[in-house]
């Protein structure tokens, strides 16, 4: 009989546990459950004879992929990704997913909760500063990107975007305006929003050059990945710039550094939240679930990642 792992370090919310249950069920399958779990060796264990993979922010590496001898498919319930060795699963033939859109609203929701709460100085009762009329720059234009266009023009802001994989008519559509490059993406806006991935192409991407285009009182929020940030350069360019600030869902590796220097100028969530909603965690998880029902039944492979 299939056997689904639910493996999660921090679980998913009951309602989600019991909707993957009566989806992997009504398919004929297993449903196992390793909540909570504190070391390594407890994952490796767990996957040893299973052949399906449920996942949070959990680490599946070589070591994991190697140890799991029946394991055919591991779907990370979220839209990021990086924390599944492709290598190592295309090596050994497993089909990795994750599970696009499903949280798109509850990042999109945290940005402006992050950037309401910082330009309102932390409704301290000091005086801040209003989004209305505020130019806004959204870069990549995905599931995520389309959300917080919406709720940017919902606050009266001018909206541009680029993503060179979406074309101008699409991100016209929305009522946004497309830009040709990511230099004018940055030139144009004082608020830029990151929704890309980190993958060996964007990893520090985000550099000194791109972001000294920005305008005065500049403010970079990340509710990416920390990894597509050059965060030396992030730093020197914010020694030199008074005016500019970091809002990130994703706290950098050298965080402390950064509030010592700009305590007033950052603002980072104590853990990544952008997903954290009880409709998010829902919504990816029985997602994650009919993706491997699909995919061992009738070989949907929609959302594979190592094609």
């Amino acid at each position: 009989m299939t056997k689904v792992l639910v493996a999660t370090e921090k679980p998913f919310a009951q309602e989600a546990v019991d909707g993957i249950k009566q989806i992997v069920e009504k398919a004929g399958f297993t449903c196992m459950l390793l909540e909570s779990y504190t070391s390594k060796q407890q994952l490796l264990d767990a996957v040893a004879d299973v052949d399906a993979i449920i996942i949070r922010s959990d680490i599946i590496d070589k070591e994991v992929v190697d140890a799991a001898k029946n394991l055919k498919i591991v779907v990370r319930a979220g839209a990021g990704y990086d924390n599944i060795d492709l290598d190592a699963c295309t090596a050994k033939g497993v089909v990795a997913m994750n599970t696009p859109g499903q949280n798109a609203n509850a990042v999109a929701e945290l940005v402006f909760g992050m950037m309401i709460f910082f330009v309102r100085i932390s409704f301290s009762g000091k005086s801040g500063t209003e989004l209305r009329g505020k130019t806004f720059g959204i870069h990549a234009f995905g599931n995520i990107g389309r959300i917080v266009a919406k709720i940017a023009q919902g606050f009266g802001m001018k909206v541009y975007a680029f993503d060179p994989f979406v074309s101008h008519d699409v991100i016209e559509k929305e009522g946004v305006t497309s830009l040709s490059t990511i230099e004018e993406l940055y030139k144009t806006c004082q608020y830029v929003s990151l929704h890309i991935p980190a993958t060996e192409k964007t990893i520090k991407s985000i550099n000194y050059n791109l972001l000294s285009m920005m305008p005065k009182d500049a403010v970079l929020v990340n509710t990416a990945r920390k990894e597509v940030i050059n965060e030396d350069d992030m730093l020197k360019l914010m020694t030199e710039r008074k005016d500019f600030s970091y809002i990130a869902d994703v706290r950098p590796s050298k965080g402390a550094e950064f509030e010592e220097k700009f305590a007033k100028r950052v603002l980072f969530t104590a853990q990544k939240s952008g997903a954290q909603t009880e409709e998010a965690n829902i919504n990816a998880g029985l997602a994650a679930a009919n993706q491997i029902v699909g995919f061992i039944s009738k070989g949907d492979r929609t959302f594979q990642l190592n094609k």
